[in-house]
Parts: C-alpha cells; sequence; structure tokens
C-alpha cells in the first residue's frame, strides 16, 4: 500500500477560498430557502423578545413583593406564559431551520456527487476513492454547521442587540463598563481564528486518509490473507492511526484552549459587575430588583458574546469542509468537449490521426499513432504489456484527454460529440468486470433500465447458448455480491456480456475479457462474443488466440508504434513480431497443438 501520510497534505486539485469567497459560495446555496430563513429570523425575533421579557418580569415581581400572594400569583402565571411562548417561538424555529438546514446540505451533496460523476478516469488514478468519498458525506455534513452556526449567531446579536438596549436604560453607567470588556473578549476569539483553520484542515485530511486505508484494506483483504501480511497491514495502520491521534488531540486542545479563556474573561466581568451592582443598590441608586435583572442580564449577556466570539473559531470546521467540497466542485477537468453534438445511430467508423497521449507528462504512450477502423471491422490488438492496446480502448471511449492529434467517430472530432449520447452507443468488457450489489438480472438490465425481464432473459440466453444460466443457484436472480464477489470470474463475465448484448452499442471494446477464465467458460464467453460481435466496429484487446485468430485484422503494437497488420494467417507467414507472439504465447492454446501434446 505504502501509505505515507499523504492525507496532510493538500490534493493537487485543492485551492484556497477567502472567508469572504466561502461566505458568498455558502449564501449561494441558503437563497433557495430564504422563505425558511424568513420564518426563522421572524422567530427569532419573537424568541429573543420573550427571553428578554422572562428576566424583566421576575425583577419587577422582586420590586412588587410586598404586594402579597396575589401579585405572587400573577407573577407565575406571567412566567409560565412567556415561558411557552419561548417554547414554541423555539420549536418553530428549530424545525423550520432544521429542514433548511437539510435541504441546503441535501443540494451541496448532490452537487458533490454530481461532480464526482463527471470526473474524469485520470481523476481517479491519481485521488484515492475513499478521500473522495469522504468529501462527499463527511465534509458536506460538516458544511451544515456552517449554517446552524450561522442562525444561532443571527439570534445570538438579536438577543445582544435588546438586552443592551433595556440595559442601558436600568444603568447607563455599568453597561458601558461591559462594553469595556467586549473587545477583549472578541479579540481572544479572533486570535484563535487561523490557528484553529489550520487544525481542523489538517484533522479532516489525516481522518480522510484514515478511512482510505481502512477501505483499501478491507477491498484487498483477500490479497493480504493470502501472502500473510496481516501483521504489516496492521502495523502500517498503526502509524496513520497514531498520527491521526496526534492531530485530533492537537485540535481538541486549541479548542478546549479558548472556551475556558472566554469563560475567565466573562467570570471576570461579571465578577466586577456584580460588584459594582451591589454598591449601587446599597447607595440607593438601583432597587433590589433591577441589580437582580442586571446580574441575569449579565448571565444572558456573557453567553451571547462568547457564542459570537468563539463562532469564528467553529466557524473554521465548517468552512475547512466547505473548502474541500468546493474544491472537488471546481476541479478541472482534464476531458474537455468543444461541442455538445448528439450522435444518431453510429455506423462505427474510428480513426486516430497523428494521436499523442501520454497519462503522465514525458512519459508518451501512444505517439504520432494512425489507425482506422472501417464500420463493422474486428480489430484485434496484440503486443506486450505497455504497449498500448488498453489505452486506445480508453481514448476511444473518451475517458481520458489525448495531448495531440485527433480521434475521429464517423469523421466527427470526438471532442465535439455529447459525451453521454455518445457512450451510450459504446458497449465495454473489461478484464473484471464490476458488478453491483443485487442480482444477476438486475447487472444485466444495467445497461438498459427500461428493459423488460423478457428482454433481459433473451439477452442472457444468447450469450453461450444461455447454458451458463443452469449453474447459477437462482437462475437470473442469484445475488451476485459485492463487486460480483458471489460469482466466479467466467460468470461474471458472460453477465458483463449479456450487459452488452442487452444494450446492442455500435462499438464495442473487449479489454482482455478471457485472460482470467478457464477454457470451459472460455469457450462460452467465444460464443457470447460471436453474438456480441457480429454487425458492429469491435475493438479487442486480448491475450487468448481465440479471441485474436477470427478478426478481421490484427493489430500489433510496440511501445505505442502499430509495427504490423494483417490477418492471423498473414502475419504468420511474414514471420514478424506477431508470429514471435504467437509461438510464445498463443501456439499452446490452440486445438492444434493441444491435440499433439495429447498424443
Amino acid at each position: 500500500m505504502g501509505f505515507i501520510f499523504d492525507g496532510l497534505d493538500a490534493e493537487a486539485y485543492d485551492r484556497k477560498y477567502s472567508d469572504g469567497e466561502l461566505v458568498r459560495r455558502v449564501l449561494g446555496y441558503f437563497w433557495p430557502q430564504r422563505g425558511r430563513f424568513v420564518t426563522v429570523a421572524a422567530m427569532i425575533l419573537a424568541q429573543s423578545g420573550v427571553d428578554i421579557g422572562l428576566p424583566i418580569l421576575i425583577s419587577r415581581s422582586l420590586d412588587a413583593v410586598q404586594g402579597g400572594a396575589l401579585d405572587a400569583l400573577w407573577a407565575a402565571l406571567g412566567l409560565i406564559a412567556l415561558g411557552s411562548l419561548s417554547w414554541a417561538f423555539n420549536y418553530v424555529r428549530r424545525s423550520t431551520s432544521s429542514r433548511a438546514v437539510a435541504n441546503v446540505v441535501l443540494k451541496l451533496r448532490e452537487d458533490a456527487l454530481d461532480a464526482v460523476l463527471r470526473r474524469d478516469l485520470s481523476f481517479y488514478d491519481q485521488f484515492q476513492s475513499a478521500k473522495v468519498v469522504a468529501r462527499v458525506t463527511s465534509d458536506t455534513q460538516a458544511f451544515s454547521q456552517v449554517v446552524t452556526l450561522t442562525m444561532e449567531l443571527l439570534s445570538q446579536i438579536l438577543l445582544v442587540g435588546l438586552l443592551f438596549a433595556y440595559l442601558f436604560s436600568v444603568d447607563v453607567q455599568l453597561t458601558l463598563v461591559l462594553l469595556v470588556l467586549v473587545p477583549f473578549v472578541v479579540a481572544t476569539a479572533l486570535a484563535f481564528r487561523k490557528m484553529a483553520r489550520t487544525a481542523i484542515t489538517r484533522s479532516r485530511r489525516i481522518n480522510s486518509t484514515v478511512s482510505a486505508h481502512i477501505q483499501e484494506t478491507v477491498n484487498g483483504i483477500a490479497v493480504a490473507k493470502a501472502f500473510r501480511q496481516e501483521a504489516g497491514i496492521y502495523a502500517e495502520f498503526m502509524g496513520v492511526n497514531e498520527e491521526s491521534f496526534k492531530i485530533n488531540v492537537r485540535t481538541g486542545r486549541i479548542f478546549s484552549v479558548i472556551f475556558p479563556v472566554l469563560n475567565i474573561l466573562a467570570g471576570i466581568g461579571t465578577a466586577a459587575l456584580t460588584y459594582l451592582g451591589g454598591l449601587a443598590t446599597a447607595a440607593g441608586r438601583l432597587t433590589a430588583g433591577s441589580w437582580y435583572l442586571f446580574i441575569q442580564g449579565m448571565s444572558l449577556f456573557w453567553f451571547p458574546v462568547t457564542s459570537i466570539a468563539s463562532f469564528w473559531s467553529q466557524f473554521q470546521l465548517g468552512l475547512a469542509a466547505a473548502e474541500r467540497v468546493f474544491a472537488l466542485l471546481d476541479a478541472e477537468p482534464k476531458v474537455v468537449q468543444v461541442a455538445a453534438e448528439k450522435p444518431a445511430r453510429l455506423n462505427g467508423a474510428v480513426e486516430f490521426r497523428g494521436l499523442n497521449f501520454s497519462y503522465i507528462d514525458g512519459q508518451p504512450v501512444l505517439t504520432d499513432f494512425s489507425l482506422a477502423i472501417t464500420p463493422g471491422e474486428t480489430v484485434a490488438l496484440v503486443g506486450h504489456t505497455g504497449s498500448g492496446k488498453s489505452s486506445i480502448g480508453k481514448l476511444i471511449a473518451r475517458y481520458y484527454e489525448y495531448q495531440g492529434g485527433m480521434l475521429l467517430i464517423d469523421d466527427v472530432d470526438i471532442r465535439r460529440l455529447d459525451l453521454e449520447a455518445y457512450r451510450h452507443q459504446l458497449g465495454i468488457v473489461t478484464q473484471t468486470p464490476f458488478l453491483f450489489d443485487g442480482n444477476v438480472r438486475d447487472n444485466i438490465r444495467y445497461s438498459r433500465p427500461e428493459a423488460d425481464d423478457a428482454a433481459v432473459e433473451a439477452a442472457a440466453h444468447r450469450v453461450g447458448g444461455g447454458d451458463w444460466i443452469t449453474s447459477l443457484p437462482k437462475g437470473l436472480d442469484t445475488p451476485v455480491g459485492e463487486r460480483g464477489a458471489g460469482l466466479s470470474m467466467g460468470q461474471r463475465q458472460l453477465v458483463a456480456l449479456a450487459r452488452v448484448v442487452l444494450h446492442d452499442p455500435a462499438i464495442f471494446i473487449l479489454d482482455e475479457a478471457t485472460a482470467s477464465v478457464d477454457p470451459l467458460t472460455e469457450a462460452l464467453i467465444q460464443e457470447g462474443l460471436d453474438v456480441a460481435l457480429h454487425g458492429r466496429t469491435s475493438i479487442v484487446i486480448a491475450h487468448r488466440l481465440s479471441t485474436v485468430r477470427n478478426a478481421n485484422r490484427i493489430i500489433v503494437l510496440r511501445q505505442g508504434q502499430i509495427i504490423e497488420a494483417g490477418t492471423h494467417a498473414e502475419l504468420l507467414a511474414a514471420g514478424g513480431h506477431y508470429a514471435e507472439l504467437y509461438n510464445t504465447y498463443f501456439r499452446h492454446q490452440s486445438l492444434e497443438y493441444i491435440e499433439r501434446v495429447g498424443e
């Protein structure tokens, strides 16, 4: 696996956004929920008014306590009424804001998944899928904290404003003393902002690294057990986990320091104001009820002030998550279409003209490559590993961007085609086909979701005469398991072929589909191939003689260049590189060779 704590570093597509940029992007997700937020604002206003009224009513009751039991009863009833109103306003506010926040997160997560689906395959060659998943799931959820904190901030600001207005009417001198302390509280919290942002970003990155490590371990558990590498994997995970522990502890320390500091400042301020208020009461400048109101007011005041101040530190969690999500949304695609022409049914002509391609700059795979494939032709690509065979198929599928030359489909530049419409006319079967969790029937239907059961069964029976279906415990309703683990490799290939037959593509790409199966399954697959290849342009990338010798034309590749081309018989007669490959790799697969060895 070779993990090197890369989660501590930004991904290549990450970018820095200012707080202002992030807030503007966040507000863009708020706007469709403006109706709900107006309701929330109204509830905040109403609840703030009621919350301010509670201590005022209590203070007035203290001053009028000599009025007797009747006054006390009315005060108690008033408190019950105000408390009930506060609960009702708070309930409406929180239920409405929860729905609004959920809708915001829903939209952001939809956009994030859409970005994941639009990324090129080269993106997933470079970046671990588990880290991408973390951005779509945990980071979008963390983003919701920005929304929630913003709602809380608005509520606290309004409460502080109303409270200040009333406290000024009670005692100007004490209120001014209070104002002197506020800048110190806010400055203390803001001093933590940059530190908190850095810590949170590093924490989320290392957490995604831990997730990626666990996912890779689970996916490769069979290989790990086969080579008895459990101890090595565990030791490697311990290193990653230890780094995660250190970073998360450091993050926790930052946040555990800020709140006690803020509370100490608040405590000092409250003690000073309590002392000064007591002196004012003793001097007769304040009534006992007003003094109580001021003390209660301080409690109500300090919580919003510390919340507003610490909000900026907590806000970094949401901003860091939002930054990671927006970076995923804004990642520049490498495959760029210059138009979106929707092709009719393709004839299947494919032409490479002087095409240059490399996965990594400076390491060319295809150089000045030219090849023309006529509609309905079956072309087999052979050559040693690294000769460029699979790259040709991936370029035809438009999975990767080429760096020079042209690739034409029916004489149209592939960069001008609408990719969704174009790929709808492609059929691709790889060496290790991917099956989704479900049953065989649903996996065949995946290529044409609208197809009925009869069409699915007809496609399945066209592959190998349908004999393979009888080997499945429940026929087409057999569960395939995660990634097709419940089926053999050969059965997965047969399902993939049936999926292509149902799809009926104009261009068929077969990438070493028989390289990992037994001879009997190969024979069934070959029967399926005869059906799948018939009447359509086919590019066969093969390591098996059976899928090569019947091609209309065999293209022999070496280091991204065509060195030979012709039929099986022509190339054998030429005695060149293909003949060498045949004698080295293919000859032992021929029926004649098997019969001769058997004698």
